[in-house]
């Protein structure tokens, strides 16, 4: 029998699970104005690199099951949409020089050129980083050409996203 490490437990308990009639990631934008494309806990953190061509994370990932709704967190045009190293990714044009990468997917639901409106369904979750412990969306933003925290743009999401009330007998 295969062992779970505690984390895995833990965290399978907390992630929400999104189902029909439950929160949505496009019903948890921010003031910045930005929308989270799923909702769920970010499992690590942006870490940027050194040099361009430096070790460092370029992103966020944000753990969902595999399968889960990716929306559009702004408006903008899909400027890639397709596969890289045999994996999909989905590249969207905020305007102002900022754009939006969501890596590791599972399916594509817009082509290049295709204009999106936040919150629109753009993708499925896959797995995420090959190797991964935990399935997650990958999310990277530049910012004129430089990779940035995606959090400066997202924010916090409210708590009352992931409480989900038992039933009272």
């Amino acid at each position: 029998m295969r062992r779970v490490p505690w984390f895995v437990v833990a965290l399978a308990v907390l992630t929400p699970v999104i189902t029909v009639g439950s929160v949505s990631a496009a019903t948890t934008s921010t003031t910045d104005g930005w929308t989270w494309p799923v909702v769920g806990p970010v499992i690590q953190a942006f870490d940027p690199p050194d040099t361009p061509y430096g070790s460092g994370h370029r992103g966020i990932d944000i753990a969902v099951a595999v399968g889960t709704t990716v929306v559009a967190p702004a408006d903008g045009t899909v400027t890639f949409a397709g596969p890289v190293g045999g994996h999909l990714f989905v590249t969207i044009d905020q305007g102002g020089g900022l754009s939006s990468t969501y890596s590791w997917l599972s399916a594509k639901l817009i082509r290049k050129g295709d204009r999106v409106l936040q919150g629109q369904p753009i993708a499925l979750t896959g797995w995420g980083h090959p190797g991964a412990p935990i399935p997650h969306l990958h999310l990277g933003v530049k910012l004129d050409g430089a990779y940035v925290d995606p959090l400066s743009y997202l924010g916090p999401i409210s708590l009352a996203t992931f409480v989900r009330l038992a039933p009272f007998p």
